[in-house]
């Protein structure tokens, strides 16, 4: 089962298709449980808090579009496909998606905004997509 989007984004290469897997869905699923209890940790640095919700939040949603039976090489079309792999509402999609242009300003420029009202949504965004993904059957194989 695939949205007509999702088989557009293939069309053009923009995703590959690639069988599902339980294994590595469930895997990837249980790695952003983990990351995301850490990242509530208000005892840890607040980059290390945003590292640790992003990247349970790209996890979630690498997850859900497993689900789909495709891949991408783009972590921000990772996020952009929400609405179609999980049924993510525009306001956390965009938020995660503000989160990611973030996390590359870090991450390839040394260039680290995040302040604690940021992190705490990215962390509130997690947790839903995190639910929407828990909502949804796992893949059969």
């Amino acid at each position: 089962m695939t949205s007509p989007e999702l088989k557009r984004l293939e069309a053009i290469g923009a995703l590959k298709p690639e069988s599902p897997s339980r294994r590595e869905y469930q895997g990837l699923v249980q790695s952003a449980e983990a990351r995301l209890r850490d990242a509530e940790g208000k005892d840890l640095a607040l980059e290390s808090r945003f590292d640790l919700a992003y990247n349970a939040s790209h996890t979630l949603a690498l997850a859900a579009l497993r689900r789909m039976g495709y891949r991408s090489s783009s972590r921000q079309l990772v996020f952009q496909t929400l609405p179609h792999t999980a049924s993510l509402d525009a306001v956390d999609w965009r938020l995660l998606s503000k989160c990611h242009q973030r996390r590359n300003l870090a991450e390839y420029e040394g260039v680290v905004d995040v302040e604690e009202r940021l992190v705490d949504d990215l962390v509130l965004a997690a947790k839903r997509l995190l639910a929407a993904v828990l909502a949804l059957p796992p893949p059969e194989a």
